[in-house]
């Protein structure tokens, strides 16, 4: 991992991103440890009634699922596919993949029905499904945009165009809509376009291809499992093995001299992978298929394959948060220890994906530092992307906010809210599982789970105020006394655990790959306490990671914690921790629906006003509360900065010029601009760059457009300097047309007197200067190119040399 631990009361670091080494070697050779293949103990059989997930999954069932489906009618996705199955050939709106959405909200309201009868949400799924079946062609093909938008062009763009994509979604729906309530509706549609994909692709005299974004793969082995047709097995080992061919330069026509295919996985044999790499959820979707693939033929090479790229992703690659993806540029990875916080990509959806393939290696290896990164994933970067009331949603998670990033009610490219809702309608299939003679306990969530261990049935209840409190009471209520281990997961950030069998403390436990192992033969009435120590710990990040020189962050447990701006008495960008200070945890029961704070005290950083001095006397800090709460907590209450990593030094002034002294109004913002990103200083590395905080007027293209800086006062200013945002070859801004400046005079606007040109250029500064002007207001006046947006990275202005 990417990060260190510590006890605030430690003098010492434990490096803990060395721990998965550590483990595998005392088990055998690093990239071939044993294959245990556990059986995951079905959400069905686990009952969640528990303080922090139970309400959870209530407001995920009462309001994001209702939310999801209202949403998706808003958004068109339902109308595309009553066209299709109109047959219409006019009409369709939105992306290419607008089907995926609609099948994970299905998969999660099916995950709801199964626990959670629900007549009306019954039929409103049985609805849907109709119009599925009636979308679907005779021949099992089924996608509204090929069927209203592109008529006759199936299978011509696998590598952009979603089909196997969005097939691979409505296969997992389908399974999980059968499992929850024994219909055969949507299994029947999801078998039969199965059944044609089988026909279209694999070895000769079939055609090649692949998905360019996986999902299918993981999908088809749902399908074999619960069919039991080992055809759709065999589908998804072609389209995992053949992976790396490079089709898809084939495809498109493109030299291979010139082809990269690492933002699809397919720069390499799908053997030969170092690392992990380009779009980081099209990356963990290809990995647990490979993983379902591997788990059955038992294949060395591909084992071999897996455990590297998992040691280069968890150990390099992975965020405190539990989330992967720095870079919005490409939606996934640029260079190992590459972890901006205030930039952070962090899709939602890559998070989940994350957490599915570490699902699959804890069944795969029965090692329990598998399921250490599912729970950091479940408790931190996954939890985040959903608000409180159910209704509002992160695509992007970063590590800091200067105010300006807030949940969305839905997105254009609307994946992360059903990602969301299937993961918590799903969550009891993530804590249990079982060998011939165990029962693992991954999770540790009040409730219970009903399995079959050594031949006999045997339910386990849990009581436990996890994850505010580490004590975990366990009854086994075998139906008759049974001998059996109960493995209980030791998780990577406790020290110092207790455990005691009947009111007996056990000396010394054994314990083998990360689980503490008790074996008896159980009785009804039998009782197992763990205790697990939660002290508030200090994170320091690997030397490595350069973002994170010289900050700390705080953790409790599986929680990471933040600062919100809301609970300071100054300024979050002045804070900064005392490397000795004690830090308490309470529990408030009132706030955010009951949470568990940490407080402590903290420097004040000087105010220093500089003007034009160049050197001036600091004076001594002051020291102030602060307050932290979880993570998945914030932006829930009243907008303001946030940051997870926190300096233990004075931070140095962000120094701003009179752009940063300015409010910021535009002609136009989407909900998913922020036009304050204008003039808050991150200067960008190239107009490629996809910043946290972006000024920008798409979706409006050609347009006139500008964006205004407000003073309180009268400044005066002699010219600006404007860097401009160009996303190229994924998304539709481009540098503009042309562009002008003009001052406000009264109540009118003036163009101002430039003494050069207004240049239009990417990757560097456009700089203009012209005749000094005394005003309040400024404008940047922008104009679109045709058929494109633009927006801007960051605007300068400059002042006029005092006479």
């Amino acid at each position: 991992m990417n990060f260190f631990r510590c006890h605030w009361s430690r003098a010492f670091a434990r490096p803990l991103f060395l721990a998965p080494a550590l483990v595998v070697l005392a088990h055998g050779a690093a990239d071939s440890p044993a294959l245990v293949k556990l059986t995951p103990v079905p959400f069905t059989d686990v009952e969640i009634n528990d303080v922090f997930w139970a309400p959870r999954r209530e407001t995920n069932r009462i309001a994001s699922i209702p939310v999801n489906l209202a949403n998706l009618e808003k958004a068109k996705n339902l109308q595309n596919l009553r066209l299709a199955a109109r047959r219409a050939t006019a009409g369709f709106e939105g992306p290419v993949f607008m089907d995926s959405d609609v099948y994970k909200a299905l998969e999660a309201a099916s995950y709801s029905l199964a626990m959670h009868p629900d007549p009306a949400l019954e039929k409103a799924l049985d609805d849907i499904i109709a119009v599925l079946a009636a979308a679907q062609h005779p021949d099992g093909y089924l996608n509204s945009y090929y069927t209203v938008k592109e008529p006759g062009k199936r299978w011509v763009n696998l590598r952009d165009n979603h089909e196997l994509y969005c097939a691979g979604h409505l296969i997992e729906a389908a399974v999980a809509h059968f499992q929850a309530t024994g219909k055969r509706n949507l299994l029947n549609v999801a078998t039969k376009f199965a059944d044609h994909i089988d026909s279209v692709f694999g070895p000769p005299p079939k055609r090649m291809g692949y998905p360019g974004h996986p999902e299918i793969e993981l999908a088809l082995v749902k399908l074999w499992r619960v069919t039991g047709e080992r055809r759709y097995f065999e589908l998804a080992r072609f389209f995992v093995e053949s992976r790396g061919q490079k089709f898809f330069a084939t495809e498109h026509q493109t030299p291979l001299e010139r082809y990269d295919g690492s933002y699809w996985q397919d720069d390499v044999p799908i053997y030969d992978h170092q690392n992990i790499k380009g779009h980081a959820v099209r990356a963990c979707y290809l990995f647990s298929g490979v993983t379902d693939v591997a788990r059955e033929t038992g294949d060395v090479k591909l084992l071999k394959m897996l455990n590297r790229v998992w040691r280069n992703t968890t150990e390099r690659n992975l965020y405190l948060t539990g989330g992967i993806g720095p870079s919005a540029h490409n939606e996934g990875f640029t260079v190992d220890y590459d972890l901006p916080n205030l930039t952070a990509y962090q899709e939602t959806c890559a998070t989940i994906a994350l957490a599915q393939w570490n699902h699959r290696l804890a069944l795969l290896y029965g090692d329990a530092k598998y399921a250490d990164i599912v729970e950091r994933a479940l408790y931190n970067g996954v939890l985040a992307g959903v608000s409180r009331n159910g209704e509002r949603f992160f695509y992007v998670n970063p590590l800091e906010s200067r105010g300006n990033h807030h949940r969305s009610e839905w997105f254009g490219c609307a994946c992360c809210p059903p990602n969301v809702a299937r993961t918590l309608a799903s969550l009891g299939g993530y804590a249990y599982a079982t060998s011939a003679d165990a029962l693992y306990v991954n999770l540790y969530i009040q409730g219970a789970v009903k399995a079959t261990v050594a031949g006999e049935s045997l339910k386990l209840h849990v009581t436990t105020e996890y994850p505010w409190s580490g004590v975990v009471i366990l009854k086994p209520e075998p139906a008759k006394p049974t001998s059996l281990e109960l493995r209980l997961r030791v998780p990577e950030w406790c020290r110092g655990e207790k455990l005691s069998v009947n009111g007996k403390t056990v000396a010394s436990p054994v314990k083998d790959h990360g689980y503490l192992v008790v074996r008896r033969e159980w009785r009804k009435g039998d009782s197992v306490r763990l205790e697990l120590p939660m002290p508030v710990e200090r994170i320091v990040a690997h030397p490595n990671v350069r973002a994170n020189h010289g900050l700390l962050a705080l953790q409790r447990g599986p929680l990471v914690y933040c600062l919100e701006q809301c609970d300071q008495e100054v300024p979050l960008e002045a804070l900064y921790l005392l490397p000795d200070d004690r830090l308490t945890a309470d529990r408030e029961a009132g706030l955010l629906g009951g949470v568990v704070t940490v407080r402590g005290f903290a420097n004040v950083a000087p105010e220093l006003a500089w003007d034009r001095r160049l050197y001036q006397a600091l004076p001594p800090p002051r020291v102030v509360p602060f307050k932290a709460i979880p993570y998945y907590a914030w932006d829930n209450r009243k907008p303001g900065a946030m940051k997870v990593w926190l300096p233990t030094s004075a931070p140095v002034p962000r120094i701003g010029g009179l752009e940063a002294q300015a409010k910021v109004s535009v002609s136009f913002a989407s909900n998913n601009a922020q036009p304050s990103g204008i003039n808050d200083g991150a200067e960008p590395a190239s107009s490629g760059q996809q910043p946290a905080a972006l000024c920008h007027w798409w979706p409006h293209k050609g347009s006139e457009e500008w964006a205004q800086y407000t003073w309180t006062k009268p400044v005066r200013l002699a010219g600006v300097r404007v860097y401009w945002f160009d996303d190229i070859g994924r998304g539709e801004c481009r540098l503009p047309a042309g562009w002008s400046v003009a001052y406000r005079e009264g109540d009118a606007w003036h163009p101002v007197k430039a003494t050069g040109a207004f240049t239009v250029a990417a990757d560097r500064w456009c700089e203009v200067r012209f005749e000094p002007v005394t005003t309040a207001a400024l404008r940047l006046q922008v104009k679109l190119q045709p058929g494109w947006s633009a927006g801007v990275h960051e605007w300068k202005v400059i002042e006029a040399e005092e006479e």
